[in-house]
């Protein structure tokens, strides 16, 4: 199935801007008419999607578009875009790690407060825990 920008961009939750820019960047490439209307098949959906959750993981879009460059020059590539994800992935979980501490922090903070405000002393408190 092909579709058009608009309908892609409606879609995939991105704006027909976004879709340009992209291009533009190299990370999607869509066939064009004769006219010069771009098309995006099954296979731009699969990637537009994958480009999504890379974003959504905090990759830069620099990183991004090393990986479809790499991608566009076919299979070769793959040991160098897996070693890019699990660099990548590595990042992601020590970051995943930071955030775990910094909520388990927060709800220390709610505890205390909590005990507080139930009429316990801040020794009481440090005896609770």
């Amino acid at each position: 199935m092909n579709y058009s920008i608009g309908k892609f961009s409606q879609m995939m939750g991105v704006s027909i801007y976004t879709l340009r820019y992209y291009e533009k960047l190299g990370l999607i490439v869509p066939v064009r008419r004769d006219n010069g209307q771009r098309r995006y098949s099954e296979n731009d959906v699969t990637w537009l999607q994958f480009i999504k959750r890379l974003k959504a993981t905090g990759m830069p879009i620099k990183e991004i578009q090393t990986y479809a460059e790499l991608r566009s020059n076919g299979d070769s590539t793959m040991p160098q875009r897996m070693e890019m994800l699990v660099i990548h992935r590595t990042a992601l979980k020590e970051e995943i790690a930071k955030l775990q501490e910094h909520l388990e922090n927060l709800d220390n903070k709610i505890d205390y407060y909590q005990c507080c405000l139930k009429g316990f002393s801040t020794v009481e408190f440090v005896e609770r825990q």
